[in-house]
């Protein structure tokens, strides 16, 4: 019987190196963290400065840039886990009973409805041979091929890891004139967050394993 395909086969990430994904079809991504700002708070001035600062942003791009919302359900079993601690430890009766009756409104908040998190990212491209558009059948068969692409381009990957980084710069400094703080995933952050995507259930309960540790076993 053969034996079953691996998921990875049919994912576009051949692997992540030096906080940079690299792609089966030998193209290179960034991935950034950004921050958010409660625009609904802000004064109909700053609104329209926020609003002119991100178009000024948008025109000074030169290349392609993905923007991913991230939603998922707040995880408050640590938090819980915490006061429950507390609550054991307390030694004032009174406190005792108010914190246990704080742990059950917030058991019964949850419960009520979902509390979702956000998070934002931008995620930055570059494309060795040019950031040029390739039919769906040339991304296709170079999927097939993608070993020795990655060959050919370890020995220029930090070349072309520093280009992609200047995008990425470039990128940080733009949002930091709006008001937005960002940060570049690196290579642990990168691995937890395709592990979350593609392993909701799993990564509640199992956490992965530290890159340097990973790299020992293997």
């Amino acid at each position: 019987m053969a034996k079953p395909a691996s998921t990875q086969k049919y994912l576009p990430i051949a692997g992540i190196r030096n906080d940079c994904l690299i792609l089966k079809d030998g193209t290179l991504r960034a991935v950034i963290l950004c921050s958010s700002i409660n625009f609904a708070l802000k004064s109909e001035t700053e609104q329209k400065s926020i609003i002119a600062g991100y178009i000024r942003f948008l025109n000074s791009l030169e290349w392609p840039i993905q923007i991913v919302i991230q939603s998922r359900k707040l995880n408050i079993d640590p938090y819980l886990e915490k006061l429950s601690q507390i609550e054991k430890e307390q030694t004032n009766e009174l406190l005792k009973i108010q914190t246990k009756e704080y742990i059950n409104f917030v058991k019964e908040l949850v419960q009520l409805g979902e509390i979702m998190t956000k998070k934002f990212f931008i995620v930055v491209p570059y494309n060795p041979l040019g950031d040029v558009k390739r039919s769906f059948f040339e991304r296709f068969f170079e999927i097939f091929k993608a070993p020795s692409l990655i060959k050919i381009k370890r020995e220029k990957f930090e070349r072309y890891r520093a280009e992609l980084f200047k995008r990425v710069e470039f990128i940080i400094s733009g949002l930091a004139n709006i008001g937005i703080n960002a940060v570049p995933l690196d290579t642990q952050s990168l691995i937890e967050l395709f592990y979350h995507i593609y392993n909701p259930a799993e990564s509640v309960f199992q956490k992965i394993e530290k890159v340097e540790k990973l790299q020992l076993e293997q």
